[in-house]
């Protein structure tokens, strides 16, 4: 149950008569209430189609993107929530594209020993220069790197890494944890924290000084192989920042499992020990002695300009108080032809699905009671390049965060049929999933967790950039695992999940279909719709559960919130 801080409201009868989509849960599906399976279709038809060359940030499709949501924010009633009176908010983007001629050492006493980019290792830089020159910077090898204060974990130990290259294990300090050892679930055992990604790896050894990072890949704990990190051939993509030397390091990237053991014991030093002392909370920085590392390689930098689209309905009794929903716009754009010829990459599923399910509960509210609270609908930008149009206006609010009270996600929908559950993606976060589960039991479903927690699909999807501002967050994204269909049971939901992400996902077949059952879409948009609904009632602020690693976050903020 959760204990906000004001009593919850009257149901609306209305709205949970509408809810009830499944009966006893093993029935037929009924109305889907304010929610409409063929509107969803129809707006997914219009963004996923060949006109919109495949919604790339920056590209061809852009504009007429940009265009459709406005026209669609102002039929639905919505008034402007962007830049000084505008639908947008400008995001600044910066594409880095390495050039073929890495050079990088390993000098330990009179050996030197050169690694090869895209084999043993593959590092890039999200600073805009031209080149970077490194000349054998000290390597410290730092565990997980991880600093969690509500943890009790503390990798660094006050180690000045400045001028030095920080050599990190990928996950969390509790992944490959043994029985017995104390580390054991401190940090959710195979599921996956904000630790255990590799962005937080990075952002913090720029925070302690280092001027590089290298992780060491494992497989198991990155959830992906070494063709991942290469597959991006040497082009990244950022925001554009204020003081990029502050927030990045110099050089950041992977080095292969085996080139770490080797590059440790040109220090003496032994890669399987290491990891079982840095399971330890007493664990300390151990300097790689005699041991450095040089780099030498150039880089293009350049900058485009793309855009969120915001809309606004503003609450009636507390309009600087705000529930925000949010889904994105891009896609992959166009690329090479499959099998068809077809070359556009037109990301159906994700997400214009969940664009769709967004202008809908907005079409929603304004054909009931008008909200206290004042309601935002977010269409991000350049969420596929690394979350950057969410990133962007987390660092530059148009409506204010500490008074958000919560952000709703919406990030691929399944298109299979009605289901007897609802997937959620980062179980124990904040009490939002008591809510979930609460109008999810007016529908007669209930909440299954997201099937492979070590993935760390919570940490991937635009959600994430206000989570760790603080912002209670919730989402639903039907990439966390089949759901129990009412036709097939879970099976069937684990058959579509692995077809569509085999075939499908970030592919020209992620295309609109006119024999999708969308009455299970309809069913989980409804379930926001109905906690927005809740959350838009005064006094009701949800919390960031104990042990979160957002919590600490939020309560920076509470004086806000009284």
């Amino acid at each position: 149950m959760i204990s906000w801080n004001a009593p919850k409201p009257a149901r609306l009868t209305s709205l949970a008569a509408a809810a009830v989509l499944l009966g006893t849960g093993v029935g037929q599906a009924q109305d889907s209430g304010p929610i409409e399976p063929a509107r969803l279709s129809q707006i997914v038809k219009v963004l996923a189609s060949d006109g919109f060359a495949g919604r790339a940030p920056g590209g061809p499709g852009e504009k007429k993107t940009l265009d459709y949501l406005i026209s669609q924010f102002k039929e639905v009633g919505l008034e402007p929530g962007g830049e000084k009176g505008t639908w947008t908010q400008k995001v600044p983007l910066i594409r880095f594209q390495m050039k073929d001629n890495a050079t990088l050492k390993v000098v330990s006493g009179d050996k030197t020993v050169s690694l090869r980019q895209g084999q043993e290792v593959m590092v890039n830089t999200q600073r805009p220069v031209k080149r970077v020159k490194i000349d054998k910077a000290p390597l410290v090898f730092v565990g997980y790197g991880v600093a969690a204060a509500e943890r009790q974990w503390d990798d660094f130990k006050g180690a000045d890494l400045r001028g030095k290259i920080a050599v990190i294990l990928i996950n969390d300090p509790d992944f490959e944890a043994q029985p017995g050892e104390a580390v054991r679930g401190k940090f959710g055992g195979q599921a996956a924290t904000y630790y255990a990604r590799w962005t937080y790896k990075f952002e913090e050894a720029a925070r302690r000084g280092a001027i590089g990072a290298l992780i060491i890949h494992e497989t198991p704990g990155a959830g992906y192989g070494w063709s991942t990190v290469t597959a991006g051939n040497g082009q990244s993509f950022d925001i554009v920042r204020a003081q990029p030397d502050k927030e990045k390091v110099l050089m950041q990237g992977w080095i292969q499992r085996d080139a770490a053991a080797v590059l440790l014991a040109r220090a003496g030093l032994s890669l399987e020990k290491l990891k079982a002392d840095a399971r330890k909370a007493n664990f300390e920085p151990v300097p790689l002695k005699g041991v450095s590392l040089s780099a030498d390689y150039t880089l293009t930098h350049s900058r485009a300009d793309s855009h969120n689209v915001i809309g606004r309905l503003p609450g009636t009794q507390r309009p600087n108080e705000s529930i925000m929903y949010g889904a994105h716009w891009d896609a992959y754009g166009l690329g090479p032809p499959d099998a068809s010829g077809d070359k556009v990459r037109h990301g159906a599923v994700d997400d214009a699905i969940g664009l769709a399910g967004m202008i809908e509960i907005a079409r929603a509210f304004q054909q009931g009671p008008k909200p206290a609270r004042s309601l935002l609908f977010a269409a991000w930008t350049a969420e596929e390049p690394g979350l950057l149009g969410s990133e962007y206006y987390g660092s530059h609010p148009l409506h204010p965060l500490d008074t958000m009270v919560a952000n709703l996600t919406m990030d691929v929908l399944q298109t299979a049929g009605p289901a007897r559950d609802v997937v959620l993606v980062g179980v124990g976060q904040n009490e939002l999933e008591d809510a979930l589960a609460e109008a999810a039991a007016r529908q007669g479903r209930t909440v299954t967790p997201d099937a492979k927690p070590e993935r760390g699909l919570f940490y991937r999807a635009d959600h994430f950039s206000l989570a760790k501002r603080g912002v209670p967050v919730l989402l639903l994204m039907g990439l966390g695992g089949g759901h129990d269909l009412v036709n097939g049971g879970r099976e069937a939901g684990d058959r579509w999940v692995a077809d569509y992400t085999a075939r499908c996902y970030h592919q020209p077949c992620d295309a609109w279909r006119a024999d999708w059952d969308l009455r299970g879409a309809a069913q989980d948009v409804q379930l926001l719709y109905e906690m927005g609904r809740e959350l838009a009632s005064p006094g009701l602020w949800p919390e960031w559960k104990p042990g979160s690693e957002f919590k600490g976050v939020r309560d920076q903020s509470a004086a806000a919130r009284q």
